[in-house]
């Protein structure tokens, strides 16, 4: 106990160690708190100690220095004192513990702490090897559901945007937005590929403490994509009321201004991110969602989810006077009815959950919210596509139009080949 005490760098490697399985568990982000954690309090100890080294101490005060023991920040002592510190705080990782870990100044220098680290704090429950096995499996099993997830959005989406392209009918500011509606959607699953490319394709990295610039340009775009996606759901909602509001008028002159508010809000709002990120908390690789700065991007995003919300409430009024109306002929009732029916059904379809989950810590309902914003959130591009374009009666006709013509010109080409044969 009286030894000179040499700082184990075993010590935060143990406590590391035990919590590891727990970190396995629940496998996102915020388990990488215990990780952070260390780094931010060996930081704040090695600034300490820097200032009391360029500060010499008078001649003949003897007393132990400032010192960093892996876990814990022990502060300069006279010899003779002792300093008494708690474990840890770290949320969800150790308990709540009133036994403090003691450290003397002797003559020799600090003593080892009593009683040490892995008697005094003790963890969690975390389960068994089994549960934690079980654990590995359902997160390896979601990330083949959103694989498949995305995939098929991918697909049907491209499938989409090259209708809408292709058959030269179906070129109006209607489907213009839609177009930049399914490519947000793209961007959104491309995202989501590039960043477990970046992150997670290698197990050896630790992606706690990744800091390089294609790690944060991944999650920067990965950002910008999810904005990019409200936001352009906010535009197919306030194109409705606007056509609801002018009657199929003069829609084209503000087809700039919706793309202004699609591209160019989370553009802007990314920008703001990424410069407050490197100013102020340039740490990681800037997919920590406990950061304050993180609500850069979460309040742009809340906001674009209540705008819609209320778009909602005033086009379902619009639509019951509308449909009421003596004035409105039967043709401009069904137009007002297909239009709104997809609309009204993805604005409170897409983001309630988001609401709800913003109102809690990021570390409550994980399993629910890895299986909303991955699972079900993959296939919300297949569904999109769905309504917009596979079931659009206006689409639908188009198509069989088209292969109609497409038929008859093959059987005029059959019949033309057969003449030429037979005459010749």
């Amino acid at each position: 106990m009286g030894g000179p005490w040499q700082p184990p760098g075993t010590c935060v490697l143990l406590v590391l160690l035990l919590a590891l399985p727990m970190l396995r568990v629940r496998a996102t982000h915020p388990d990488c708190s215990v990780v952070l954690y260390f780094q931010e309090q060996e930081a704040e100890c090695l600034e300490i100690i820097r200032s009391e080294s360029q500060t010499p101490a008078p001649p003949g005060q003897q007393g132990c220095l400032t010192e960093w023991d892996g876990v814990s920040c022990w502060s300069a002592l006279p010899v003779g004192q002792s300093r008494a510190v708690a474990c840890p705080d770290i949320l969800h990782v150790f308990k709540r513990s009133k036994v403090l870990i003691r450290r003397n100044c002797t003559e020799s220098g600090w003593s080892f702490p009593s009683p040490p680290y892995y008697n005094a704090c003790e963890l969690e429950a975390i389960g068994s090897n089994n549960d934690t096995e079980t654990k590995a499996s359902y997160f390896v099993t979601m990330k083949v559901l959103y694989t498949c997830g995305y995939s098929t959005s991918l697909a049907a989406l491209l499938l989409a945007i090259g209708i809408f392209s292709c058959f030269r009918k179906l070129h109006c500011t209607r489907n213009s937005i839609h177009i930049h509606f399914f490519t947000s959607f793209i961007l959104r699953g491309a995202a989501v590929f590039i960043k477990d490319a970046v992150l997670f394709s290698d197990e050896s990295i630790d992606h706690c403490t990744m800091s390089t610039v294609n790690c944060k340009a991944a999650i920067a775009f990965f950002q910008y994509s999810v904005l990019a996606n409200f936001y352009w759901l906010l535009v197919e909602g306030m194109y409705l009321q606007t056509l609801l509001l002018l009657t199929f008028t003069s829609d084209k002159r503000y087809i700039w201004w919706y793309i202004l508010i699609g591209w160019g809000v989370p553009m802007l709002t990314v920008c703001v991110w990424v410069v407050t990120r490197l100013q102020y908390d340039n740490h990681g690789c800037w997919d920590d969602y406990t950061s304050l700065y993180w609500w850069v991007i979460k309040a742009p995003i809340l906001l674009a989810i209540f705008v819609n919300f209320l778009i909602f409430l005033n086009v379902t009024r619009m639509l019951a006077q509308k449909i009421r109306s003596p004035d409105i002929s039967k043709n401009y009732k069904q137009q007002y009815m297909r239009l709104t029916k997809s609309t009204l059904l993805l604005i409170p379809l897409f983001g309630v959950h988001y609401v709800v989950f913003a109102l809690f810590p990021e570390h409550i309902g994980v399993d629910a919210r890895l299986y909303f914003e991955l699972v079900l959130g993959s296939y919300q591009g297949f569904l999109v596509a769905l309504l917009y374009c596979f079931l659009n009666g206006e689409v639908q006709a188009e198509i069989k139009r088209n292969w109609g013509k497409w038929q008859s010109s093959m059987e005029s080409n059959v019949f033309n080949l057969a003449t030429q044969d037979f005459t010749a």
